[in-house]
């Protein structure tokens, strides 16, 4: 199928089979999310792929119970940086130097920029901004996923500061930010499942000028 008709097949499933989606699609699904775009190409977050069910059911009541974490197949915890440091930009930069084969006193301008840009935000201001790129990032894995015909749900839904206790994040400076599920749809216990999909008229989405 299309992209357009793949989106049009996905909804945010509520209600997962168990079945475990084929790691050749998982791959594809992470590979997408790689490629997402984020502001100055930093992407300043981590994404925990959770497949172990025991870890799984660990975290669940961080995530209120919701039947998706046990019953998908993977569970993937974006989780933005907290902060940034001088190390983070210098590999950064000299990650660029070596897959294009240039000398990293050429980046100087870049990497001046990318340090001047991070100076000049809050911690707050900080967290907040890389928060937002994972959300690009979750955008790519949600189209990937229905080009894989694998169902997908992002879920908000959750206690960050208890999910980043039960994963251990602070020790690794994230702050859980949004959660995507993957696994397959049980359409004997999800009615959304063949329900019509409800979005706004093209009409009053979009302004055209």
């Amino acid at each position: 199928m299309s992209t357009l008709n793949n989106l049009k097949w996905r909804y945010a499933t509520k209600r997962m089979n168990g079945q475990k989606v084929p790691a050749e699609k998982l791959e594809n699904i992470l590979d997408a999310i790689q490629l997402a775009p984020s502001s100055m190409g930093m992407q300043p977050f981590t994404i925990l792929v959770i497949e172990d069910p025991k870890l799984k059911a660990k975290i669940a009541p961080a995530i209120y119970n919701q039947p998706q974490i046990t019953e998908g197949s993977h569970v993937l915890v974006f989780a933005a940086w907290k902060d940034y440091s001088n190390e983070k930009v210098d590999k950064y930069i000299n990650h660029i130097a070596s897959l294009r084969g240039i000398q990293v006193e050429s980046l100087d301008g870049m990497r001046n920029m990318v340090s001047g840009s991070i100076a000049g935000k809050t911690p707050e201001q900080l967290l907040n901004w890389n928060m937002r790129q994972a959300y690009i990032a979750l955008g790519f894995g949600l189209v990937a996923a229905a080009n894989e015909q694998v169902d997908a749900t992002p879920m908000e839904g959750f206690n960050p500061e208890a999910l980043d206790t039960a994963l251990g994040l602070a020790e690794k400076g994230l702050h859980s930010t949004v959660i995507l599920t993957l696994g397959y749809r049980d359409a004997e216990k999800d009615h959304l499942s063949s329900a019509a999909k409800v979005r706004r008229n093209k009409e009053e989405l979009f302004i055209r000028l």
